[in-house]
């Protein structure tokens, strides 16, 4: 069964019966625990936040964001299971977005515990712990490039939604993950496996005796994740991100465990669904470079956006962005197959269709 085309504002959770973001600690099988904390957004809700029982203590994959109204709940549904902040031992952290690492980082680094982290979010953490030295928004370059030179205008005056948060909430991690590997959680053996694509260091979880992933924002069940929003960029964002989706299409089907959303019943199923949705993007970013040379700015006025299709012109500054630069992955991976050609111009890179 696919939950793809179930709004995420009104799926409901498996193990919960409730709407997936309900209040709670909600037991998804035994010594498995997932506690939705809310996001200060209108758009996603909440992070859910996984925890792992184990002889010695938790395991927390993903910590969710470092504001005080998630910190009080995530200490309150702790409290449910008969445990509290003291009994983390580790968090597992899916990558580096705020949403999922910096109540990591803040509450690990003070309570002792672990926290680990993708090697690939390195560079990121550089920039972020160095704000104080950048004189503008590393988005806004990506943005130009896009074409996308309004928007650029309006988060460079302070009105997208490119905000650093305070320094303490992005500590270095206390242990790198590099490559696939195996990590001990008590009883459980949960193979770690990089997927890059939604950012350069995603690791997903795979605990194949539980048949679960833990799928962090690469496998999510009734929303796409966005691609092309890092920095530093990325050359190749959306084929790093579908060679991603292989790798966890060549695992056996699990329940996804989503960052987003609710409990979902099949990796394979969603795979194929988020593989088919980026190749029909393809053919239709492909089409509107029949016009001639354009920019990935134009492309994306050409199309529809969110799954009511709204026009790009309709969507707010910080959508917009995030629409154009996901665009322009999209186009960088139809000039690496060949099927198009990338010039720079004043006004941003634009894009040629070949012809055959």
């Amino acid at each position: 069964m696919s939950l793809s085309n179930t709004p995420t504002a009104h799926a409901v959770s498996p193990d919960s019966g409730e709407h997936w973001t309900a209040e709670g600690a909600w037991q998804v099988a035994p010594g498995l625990w997932r506690i939705p904390l809310p996001l200060p957004m209108d758009g996603l809700k909440a992070i859910n936040v996984y925890v792992l029982e184990t002889d010695t203590g938790l395991t927390l994959i993903d910590g969710g964001w470092a504001i005080p109204v998630a910190r009080e709940l995530l200490e309150r549904c702790l409290r449910q299971i008969g445990a509290g902040f003291g009994d983390i031992r580790r968090f597992l952290v899916t990558h580096v977005h705020r949403d999922h690492f910096t109540m990591a980082t803040v509450l690990g680094h003070e309570v002792g515990a672990e926290v680990a982290l993708g090697r690939g979010e390195e560079p990121a953490l550089d920039l972020l712990n160095n704000a104080d030295q950048i004189t503008e928004s590393p988005f806004l370059a990506v943005l130009r490039s896009s074409g996308a030179l309004d928007v650029a205008e309006e988060w460079a005056a302070g009105r997208g939604d490119d905000e650093v948060p305070p320094k303490e909430d992005w500590q270095y991690p206390t242990r790198w993950m590099d490559g696939d590997h195996t990590i001990s959680v008590g009883h459980r053996s949960l193979e770690a496996v990089h997927t890059p694509g939604h950012t350069p260091g995603h690791f997903v979880f795979a605990d194949r005796a539980e048949a679960v992933l833990f799928a962090g924002d690469h496998v999510l069940p009734t929303i796409t994740p966005s691609i092309g929003f890092t920095v530093p960029p990325t050359d190749q964002p959306l084929g790093d991100f579908l060679g991603s989706l292989a790798r966890v299409r060549s695992l056996p089907d699990l329940r996804i465990l989503p960052a987003h959303g609710p409990v979902a019943p099949s990796t394979h199923a969603r795979v194929d669904e988020l593989v088919a949705h980026h190749e029909k993007r393809l053919a239709q970013s492909l089409a509107a470079l029949s016009g001639g040379p354009v920019t990935a700015h134009d492309v994306a006025g050409t199309l529809g956006w969110t799954r009511h299709e709204h026009s790009y012109d309709s969507l707010d500054v910080f959508s917009r962005g995030m629409a154009a630069m996901e665009t322009k992955a999209h186009l960088d991976l139809l000039v690496a197959r060949g099927q198009a050609t990338a010039t720079p111009a004043e006004d941003g890179v634009r894009y040629t269709a070949v012809r055959d």
